[in-house]
């Protein structure tokens, strides 16, 4: 404890926990219906000008506390497999993760800008004379290394974009953009004048807009001015069954029973497609003839999309069914949850972890290709909770996506707001009109970035 005290002053632990509530008040403030634009800009920017100041300590110490802050949600799902005593080890290993990633980015670009100040000191032909190059190599490095963070996926986690302070501000979220801010702002403390903050302008939107009004993100998507598939002809359905009720299978007859009413809603409303959460259904439905039977019924006077698991004989499958024009698709899950449906350790530790953490339950299985289907001449891409937030979705660039989430695993929480702005992330950079419907939080439209509440769209 003696050494702990020694490495982390009072001014490391105050500094690092100012930068990180800094970093993450736009998840918080976006959770309490307090997010505004330039608020989030001002913040934003003032997290990363503080951040790229400071050495390797405060730069570990941001990182662990933009981990708890971010994802300290993860740790509540241990608490429906009956290991509350687990929450503190699996928050403290994902701080220690980030922390750990955070500090080797400020270490490594103190010691290069080191190494290399050193060399050139005494060579007229390195530098000019009374000219260092520590400071400004050491800033560059540690903006490449914020630049290259999005790309770092522990365990295949990859759900820490810094980019995302700016998505609810006035800069933009490419990473051209985020570019811009972080040489602007590396220039600023190297110069020593705020003037060169003023280089951020070229970041923003509304600049982008200027340029290139014809950019992706004002682009007017297929589906939206479609005649049949418009969002007053598509009813996005939230549920609310919580995850000990839901693999009740006590429970399940008054909850299908449910999931059916809203169907008939959406019929008796004139709508052409229902959106149902993820495994709405708890059960594999391709061996229910019963139920695959009800749905085909009701699928002749709308199309249907839910979720549900499927089991092909050897593992099972977290799946989307749809029910359109008398045929029934099955669309697999492409990204499983590291550790929720898949684990992503060798083969020795994963299954010492699956019999001691989960009762010996085999790993879900993930299809190979990303699947798109069609419903009234409209083509969406499928995407089930977790993976709606992974970029591999979106290579393609779809424009039009149904997702299926259940939320319960981490509710009440900020998980279902750090999803929302992560949709509202790919959507913006991608031009991705999403239909979310959701488990245990609100369902809603996502097009060109901002969140549609059912109805209010158009």
């Amino acid at each position: 404890m003696y050494k702990i005290r020694r490495y982390f002053s009072t001014f490391v632990l105050t500094r690092g926990l100012l930068i990180a509530l800094l970093s993450s008040a736009f998840i918080y403030l976006n959770y309490l219906g307090l997010s505004y634009p330039l608020l989030n800009t001002i913040l934003g920017l003032t997290a990363l000008y503080l951040l790229l100041q400071e050495g390797a300590k405060v730069w570990l110490v941001t990182g662990a506390l933009i981990a708890l802050f971010w994802f300290w949600w993860i740790a509540l799902s241990l608490q429906h497999y009956g290991m509350i005593w687990a929450v503190p080890i699996e928050i403290l290993i994902i701080m220690l993760s980030y922390g750990t990633l955070f500090w080797l980015i400020a270490y490594l670009a103190e010691k290069l800008s080191l190494n290399m100040e050193d060399y050139c000191r005494g060579r007229p032909m390195c530098l000019p004379k009374d000219r260092h190059i520590g400071l400004p190599l050491q800033l560059m490095l540690k903006a490449a290394g914020l630049l290259t963070l999005s790309y770092i996926h522990p365990f295949g986690f990859d759900w820490l974009k810094l980019e995302l302070i700016f998505v609810e501000s006035y800069i933009g979220i490419e990473k051209w953009q985020f570019l811009i801010v972080l040489s602007a702002i590396s220039l600023s403390i190297w110069k020593k004048q705020f003037l060169y903050l003023l280089l951020i302008v070229f970041a923003s939107n509304a600049l982008v807009d200027v340029i290139d009004p014809t950019n992706a993100h004002s682009s007017t998507v297929g589906s939206i001015t479609s005649s049949t598939n418009t969002p007053d002809k598509i009813q996005i359905v939230t549920t609310h069954t919580s995850v000990q009720d839901k693999w009740n299978e006590t429970l399940h007859p008054q909850q299908f029973e449910e999931v059916f009413t809203h169907i008939d809603q959406a019929i008796d409303s004139g709508k052409k497609l229902v959106i149902l959460p993820e495994s709405v259904f708890p059960v594999f439905v391709n061996r229910s003839q019963e139920l695959i039977d009800r749905l085909s019924e009701k699928a002749k006077k709308i199309s249907i999309v839910t979720g549900g698991l499927y089991w092909d004989g050897e593992t099972p499958r977290n799946s989307t069914y749809i029910f359109t024009d008398g045929k029934i698709t099955v669309a697999n899950k492409v990204v499983l949850v590291p550790f929720g449906e898949s684990n992503p350790l060798p083969d020795f530790l994963s299954d010492w972890v699956n019999e001691v953490f989960y009762d010996g339950a085999v790993d879900y299985k993930a299809s190979k290709d990303v699947i798109d289907y069609s419903i009234n001449g409209i083509t969406y891409r499928n995407a089930i909770c977790f993976e709606a937030t992974s970029e591999k979705l979106y290579e393609t660039i779809p424009e039009n996506m149904i997702v299926l989430s259940n939320n319960g695993w981490f509710t009440p929480s900020i998980e279902p707001t750090l999803q929302k702005l992560l949709l509202q992330y790919y959507s913006k950079k991608y031009g991705t009109t999403i239909y979310h419907s959701v488990n245990m939080s609100e369902s809603y439209i996502i097009k060109e970035g901002k969140v549609y509440k059912q109805g209010t769209l158009y």
